[in-house]
């Protein structure tokens, strides 16, 4: 995916590319952070956020990374506590 955007993007000069990234990056983090209060999918489009970020950025690859990870965390978490009260 990383590299389709590239590919997509690859006219532009530099500069431009990496400021069109930033915007719409710390945008759509904006709105996940957003929606970390009001009811939507927060975490979800924040990781989406770092993913357009990371395209240009080695710091957001290494946030992305983590929030990845994090997200796992959560989900095998409560995937764990999901099954446990399925069966009674």
């Amino acid at each position: 995916m990383k590299d389709r955007v590239r590919r997509w993007l690859a006219p532009l000069p530099p500069t431009v590319r990496r400021i069109l990234i930033l915007v719409i990056g710390v945008t759509v983090v904006a709105f996940g952070l957003l929606l970390l209060v009001l009811p939507g999918p927060g975490i979800l489009v924040i990781i989406v956020g770092l993913a357009i970020l990371a395209t240009e950025f080695a710091w957001a690859e290494v946030l992305l990374a983590r929030a990845r990870e994090r997200a796992a965390r959560v989900v095998r978490k409560f995937g764990k506590s999901n099954d446990s009260g399925a069966s009674r």
